[in-house]
């Protein structure tokens, strides 16, 4: 069984990782993290060749022999994975793991809702065929990276900087807007991950009163809320990734072992196709939309996967470890969206199949509790994203280290409280959910990868009658779409929760 091996092997591959004195942890802004004290940037390694061309390029005078080697130098620097020196550089299993871990969390839970927008038949071929458009984008990013590293000789970008180098190199019209383009890049990536505080915020608190409630008072869920907010707030004080590695091994451990219990739970008395809806209305289908690309949106992470790899080379590729671990990820949201809308059918309408188990089960509030922990748990590294997106702005503005440390506890706790706020005015999981995924995710991962293909590869090599540039095309058209439509049906649904879209 998948759950078996993957448990097995994820909790050894892992726990020989989290054992480094020093690693980077790779975050989906793109930017490396150390698990150490100090949150001061390391000055980037550089290699005799580095340093040797950089002395060949800064000279007044070149000779013959210098030209020659400048030019051997460059051929070899041509390929952006020769210039990479990564201290403690990820296998293609570890990778896998990230991958993996990255892209399953809350978004699986809330498949059989989106199943329940969309009728099985819908939601089935839907769902793969979401999960094929962002993989192909997600393909997309990596190789205008590449492209783009060749062009500036950099040995590896992130996210922002893929979208702001490819307005400096692209046409002469967009240059002057490279920084506005890497802004909103970051107001995105900052928007999703603040959402995806908000989703936690809600989720922990559900699955908390649902267990409470059965076996004391059942008290509104806003004062778990409420009850969460202390901890969240000292959770996010912890500066050092380091000091919460042992807690997200846990919360990974705990997941796995959840989700194999829900499917237990979910396969069995399984009812025909012909009791559940094969096709939902026009309507519901921007909530599929919103909840399905929520649940794909990991295009963030993969840059910075990819950057960490010891053998780049394998990420890539029809059975590289993108195609592979996307595959597995697009089968466990078809098969949790698919049994769980079978088995539960127009009740899965709460955001997530752990509110559907039987709640006079100890195993079953065993899971509620499980994957409340695992994602109270997660919640800080999510976190990691906004902070690290609005602190630098933020620090220059105080000279001390005492203002410094007190200005940063003051934001890690206003970013807390805004996604409490958030979570207090909007309790609908499942609402919550597809507005994140519509509005946010859906730029990200729909709309801003062939955006940026077309401008990377802009004029000649848009393929043969510039298929790439119509393909490109198409896919930003459905993203803009979804992300106007998804947005317009979420928002309704949250001020009118007694109206389904």
């Amino acid at each position: 069984m998948i759950f078996a091996w993957f448990f097995s092997n994820y909790s050894t591959k892992m726990a020989e990782l989290y054992k480094m004195h020093e690693i980077y942890l790779v975050n989906v802004c793109g930017v490396h993290f150390r698990l150490e004290e100090d949150s001061e940037p390391r000055p980037p390694i550089r290699t005799m060749k580095q340093d040797e061309k950089q002395r060949l390029l800064d000279s007044d005078y070149q000779s013959d022999t210098t030209s020659l080697d400048l030019e051997n130098l460059a051929t070899e620097c041509e390929d952006p994975l020769c210039n990479r020196n990564i201290e403690h550089p990820t296998s293609n299993f570890d990778t896998m793991v990230h991958l993996l871990k990255g892209n399953i969390g809350t978004g699986i839970l809330a498949m059989p809702d989106a199943f329940r927008n969309a009728g099985w038949v819908v939601g089935l071929f839907g769902t793969l065929f979401m999960g094929a458009v962002c993989t192909h984008c997600m393909h997309m990013l990596v190789k205008c990276s590449h492209e783009l590293c060749r062009r500036t000789q950099k040995p590896a970008l992130n996210f922002a900087e893929v979208v702001e180098q490819a307005f400096k190199t692209g046409p002469d019209c967009l240059q002057g807007f490279s920084k506005i383009a890497k802004t909103i890049i970051n107001f995105f990536l900052f928007l999703t991950q603040l959402g995806f505080c908000c989703v936690y915020f809600v989720f922990v608190a559900a699955n908390l009163h649902d267990v409470v409630s059965h076996y004391f008072a059942n008290i509104s869920v806003h004062w778990y809320l409420l009850i969460l907010l202390l901890p969240m707030v000292l959770l996010n004080w912890v500066k050092s990734l380091k000091y919460l590695t042992p807690a997200s091994l846990f919360a990974s451990i705990i997941t796995c072992t959840g989700l194999a219990i829900t499917f237990f739970y979910m396969l069995q008395g399984l009812p025909n196709t012909s009791s559940v809806h094969a096709f939902g209305t026009w309507g519901q289908l921007p909530i599929f939309f919103g909840t399905a690309i929520y649940a794909f949106e990991g295009i963030g992470m993969v840059l910075p996967l990819e950057n960490n790899m010891k053998n780049p080379q394998d990420f890539g590729g029809w059975n590289g470890v993108l195609n592979t671990g996307m595959v597995v990820v697009a089968s466990l949201y078809t098969a949790v969206g698919f049994f769980g809308y079978l088995k539960y059918g127009d009740q899965a309408v709460l955001g997530s199949v752990t509110l559907l188990l039987p709640p006079d089960e100890i195993l079953a509030q065993s899971v509620r509790l499980m994957m409340a922990i695992a994602i109270f748990l997660s919640y800080s590294l999510q976190f990691y994203v906004p902070f690290n997106i609005v602190w630098p702005s933020i620090k220059k503005h105080f000279d001390t280290e005492q203002s410094k440390r007190i200005a940063e506890y003051s934001t890690r706790t206003i970013l807390v409280f805004i996604t409490f706020a958030l979570a207090i005015a909007i309790p609908n999981l499942g609402a919550v959910i597809s507005l994140v995924g519509a509005f946010s995710s859906s730029a990200l991962a729909l709309i801003f990868p062939p955006l940026i293909e077309i401008i990377t590869l802009w004029p000649d090599k848009l393929g043969k009658h510039n298929w790439v540039l119509w393909k490109d095309v198409m896919i930003v058209i459905f993203g803009f779409i979804g992300f106007l439509i998804g947005s317009y049906v979420s928002l309704l649904n949250i001020l009118y929760p007694e109206i389904q879209a």
